[in-house]
């Protein structure tokens, strides 16, 4: 390491013992800590032998020692502030000395003739005084004397650094509100709402002052400044603002219910301008947020909108305050806000017809509250829509599906729960009049609405007459590469060699969701190329890319997925893509043609790989041809993802880790390595995680959930694949001619370097991209 490299860390060592001594002094109570506590600290942090700090006393004429190390150090001094002594010199001319031999009266008189160093006291101790750092603590408001701290003889008997000077003039800075406040044990008093990130030791004072400073000359609001030049989280800022109001603190909540009702006599403008929002109503009362509590409840005004009902107040942090307003006030395109929707539709009598319902369902209001909650559950990244009608007076609830999980949405006037559901029939050309079974359609949403999107309409007839819709959001998108599908790398070469092959038969299976059409188009985009005739049946055609053929299935006009296959067959395909295996004819037509030389990708829904294969013969598929066709199968699941921004990282215990490496190897228990000696292949499994997942001290970092204002306070934001490939291997084969059980299948492909579901889970769990409940989550074994 060169002189300036060792420089460079000797500053940073010493800043970053600095800023923890300040953080310190903010949380002592009184002078009486600094003394017991940190008085050894700072002398430690700046290599002194001793330290006095001195408190200018009541008549303003001298200063007094409170905190004093050193023998003699509970005898209080009194000195004059005259020139007579050092410590005086400063606290008259408030600014600083450093000197290297306090003895030295010429160096004493270049800073003034009548200076003097009283040589007494060291007589009195028989202590020498040489090296010597003073600095004056200051009121930064009004330049007024606070105190004195001096710092004396330097243990390297070398005069202070540079370094030191500066540093002790920032924990003066820092001792100047402890000095002001505290002296006698006063209470800590805040000035303004951000005060307590300097008391609790987030922020130093200097730290403070340069946001204050950094904010006015850039125009920028200060907390906006704090949060992302100063990196002060949210939550410390929010905590700040409840100690400075004396309210609780209301952290924003991205899944929170729209309150229709209490938002009814409040615009978006008004909420902005007037900084306070209701959002919630609880047996304690309306809850209201505000960025300035006290000053709302001076003006009552809360209180003359939303009526005499108990309000319960809390404060917020500008940026929640904002983030709330924009989840129940945004606006999506130009199609309005809901909340103003949803009040101009009046409740009206329930008890209506069939011509009742179309009229409502044609009203031009409820047209667009339905495109708006379609609009907005696409741009909040929703899967699913859920339309929950309940009997008599009760709300019609609306929940979204995103990254797998059901959340509440938006409540819709029970008047208007019949006309909602004709209208997504009527979308979908269904029978509006039929209310007593289910029927599934169709919504192209560009005829109706701003985004190019396809939705799957389910209605499902519910207790009371009622009728509930689910609606899968299938949106047009480019395929992902292969390589961003967070395979395992052993899964990504395996895949990419079996797909590779000019024919055969090639199967991702898993239950609806699990992402098997999104997998399938990524493979499609690795085979995609200009010498390569791909032919595609979907149901629906959800993802799109250039030199494929795809084609919709319309099984009301008789086009199937066997119909499909049979006519590809002569259109000359390199490649065929099905949909859905979910016949017997389909998977006869697939085997056929993966065996006349055409390659054949497919879908199915099953649990694993190997019990595909049993899913399959049990169609009636001969195991012979199907043996000799089969290349592979890729069962997949999704498991959320922590979310990237708030994840906290910590380091495993042994029994964790223990707990965790018995549940990937019972995984393993049925194949003969194990079975012939479990315990070596268990410490050759642990021996390989620690070179591939652990630091270079053996050390796991595993991570758990938190939650920030990007997972909506969940800890998870995305889905990450857990994948399991099995490959048509000769002893695959073998045991598929020989009719074998779905555990002798499962032995054989272990041996052979298949890792199951849940052990691809766990490797995810050590790489940090997810949690074990979350794994336990999506694997049923």
């Amino acid at each position: 390491m060169s002189a300036e490299q060792d420089e460079l860390s000797r500053q940073l060592a010493f800043t970053q013992a600095l800023q923890a001594v300040t953080n310190s002094i903010h949380a002592t109570r009184n002078l009486d800590e600094i003394m017991l506590e940190l008085s050894q600290s700072v002398c430690d942090l700046f290599n002194a032998d001793r330290l006095t700090i001195y408190v200018l006393d009541d008549t303003r004429t001298a200063i007094v020692s409170k905190v004093k190390t050193g023998i003699n150090s509970a005898k209080e001094l009194r000195l004059p502030i005259n020139e007579q002594s050092l410590a005086g010199f400063v606290a008259l001319h408030k600014r600083g000395l450093n000197i290297t031999d306090a003895y030295d009266d010429t160096e004493l008189e270049r800073y003034s003739r009548e200076l003097r160093f009283l040589k007494a006291v060291d007589q009195h101790t028989g202590y020498r005084t040489k090296q010597m750092l003073v600095s004056p603590v200051l009121d930064e408001s009004n330049r007024s004397l606070v105190g004195v701290v001096q710092l004396i003889n330097n243990r390297a008997d070398e005069p202070f650094s540079m370094l030191m000077e500066r540093g002790l003039n920032e924990l003066c800075k820092t001792l100047a509100i402890a000095l002001k406040q505290r002296i006698g044990g006063q209470p800590f008093v805040a000035n303004t709402k951000y005060d307590y990130l300097v008391a609790d030791g987030i922020l130093s004072t200097a730290e403070f002052e340069l946001a204050a400073r950094a904010a006015r000359r850039k125009q920028m609001d200060l907390e906006e400044t704090l949060i992302q030049e100063f990196q002060v989280s949210i939550t410390a800022i929010g905590q700040s603002l409840a100690k400075f109001f004396g309210d609780s603190y209301e952290p924003y909540r991205g899944d929170r219910i729209k309150p229709a009702e209490l938002l009814k006599n409040i615009k978006p403008g008004f909420a902005q301008s007037n900084g306070w929002l209701p959002v919630d109503e609880t047996p304690e009362g309306i809850v209201v947020i505000a960025l300035d509590p006290a000053q709302l409840k001076n003006s009552h005004q809360a209180t003359q909108i939303l009526g005499k009902q108990k309000i319960v107040y809390r404060v917020t942090t500008k940026r929640e305050f904002d983030q709330t307003c924009d989840l129940f006030f945004g606006e999506s395109m130009t199609l309005g806000n809901i909340d103003d929707m949803l009040s101009t539709l009046d409740e009206q009598d329930e008890e209506g017809n069939e011509t009742v319902d179309v009229s409502a369902a044609q009203d031009n209001e409820l047209v667009k509250l339905v495109n708006k909650i379609i609009v907005d559950a696409y741009h909040l990244g929703a899967s699913d829509i859920h339309i929950e009608p309940y009997p008599g007076k009760q709300k019609t609830l609306i929940r979204i599906r995103r990254d797998g999980s059901l959340m509440n949405f938006i409540e819709v006037p029970a008047a208007y729960r019949s006309a909602l559901v004709a209208r997504l029939k009527i979308m979908c050309d269904l029978d509006i009049s039929e209310r007593r079974r289910p029927q599934d359609g169709k919504i192209q949403f560009k005829r109706f609405g701003p985004l190019d999107i396809e939705l799957r309409v389910a209605t499902v007839p519910t207790q009371g007459g009622l009728e509930d819709v689910v609606m899968r959001i299938l949106a047009a998108g480019e395929p992902i590469p292969l390589e961003k599908l967070a395979l395992s790398q052993p899964n990504l070469e395996n895949l990419k060699k079996t797909v590779s092959k000019p024919y055969g038969l090639f199967f991702v299976c898993g239950p609806t969701g699990s992402g098997k059409t999104t997998t399938l188009h990524s493979v499609l985009k690795f085979l995609n190329t200009p010498e390569t005739k791909i032919w595609t049946a979907e149901d629906p055609v959800e993802i799109t890319q250039a030199g494929l053929r795809q084609v919709q299935m319309n099984p009301k006009a008789g086009l199937t997925f066997a119909t499909a296959m049979k006519a590809f067959l002569r259109a000359d395909p390199d490649v065929i893509m099905v949909g859905e295996m979910r016949d017997k004819e389909t998977a006869a037509t697939g085997i056929e043609a993966s065996l006349t030389g055409h390659l054949v990708l497919a879908t199915l829904h099953t649990n694993s790989a190997p019990e595909s294969i049993i899913r399959l013969l049990d169609m009636g598929m001969d195991p012979f041809n199907f043996s000799d066709a089969l290349l592979g199968i890729l069962a997949q699941r999704l498991a959320k993802r922590l979310c990237s921004k708030c994840k906290q990282a910590y380091h495993p215990d042994d029994a964790e880790i223990d707990a965790l490496c018995d549940e990937y190897a019972e995984e393993l228990l049925p194949t003969p390595p194990w079975q012939q000696n479990a315990q070596t292949e268990r410490a050759n499994l642990l021996e390989l995680w620690k070179q591939q997942f652990a630091d270079s001290n053996g050390q796991f970092t595993f991570y758990r959930r938190k939650g920030c204002e990007q997972c909506a306070s969940t800890g998870y934001k995305g889905r990450v694949g857990l994948h399991e490939l099995l490959v048509g291997s000769d002893e695959i084969k073998k045991k598929i001619q020989e009719h074998a059980r779905v555990a002798e299948l499962f032995s054989v492909a272990l041996e052979h370097g298949m890792r199951t579901l849940k052990q691809d889970g766990i490797e995810k769990v050590l790489q940090g991209l997810t949690d074990i409940h979350q794994v336990h989550t999506v694997c049923i074994k």
